[in-house]
């Protein structure tokens, strides 16, 4: 059965921004959007940067490094160098703790 995992404070995530996590051996990006916290890979797959310190807008976050855009629902790539999308994660919020489903 999979069970969301505690990874932050609510509060330590602001709007608009992403920020790096590293949970039982994966990299994530939690990123909060219209204040819906969003859980993705953090690794470009063009050239395996951090993308949690990519720029946030419209729905999407992209790699600082060269500009792949990716769904922060889905985690499709949009447009930019990436061959393919990144992972995403379930994420539930409730009682200032953010939790994702790894498994």
């Amino acid at each position: 059965m999979n069970q969301f995992q505690p990874i932050a404070r609510s509060e330590d995530l602001e709007e608009g921004r992403g920020r790096p996590y590293q949970v039982d051996g994966h990299r994530l990006a939690l990123v909060r959007h219209d204040g819906v916290v969003y859980a993705l890979e953090d690794r470009c797959p063009h050239a395996d940067a951090s993308i949690a310190f990519g720029p946030v807008e419209n729905g999407c976050i992209a790699c600082p490094w060269h500009y792949a855009e990716f769904d922060l629902r889905t985690g499709a790539v949009l447009s930019g160098p990436s061959p393919c999308g990144i992972r995403t994660y379930p994420v539930q919020e409730a009682n200032g703790e953010v939790g994702v489903c790894l498994g």
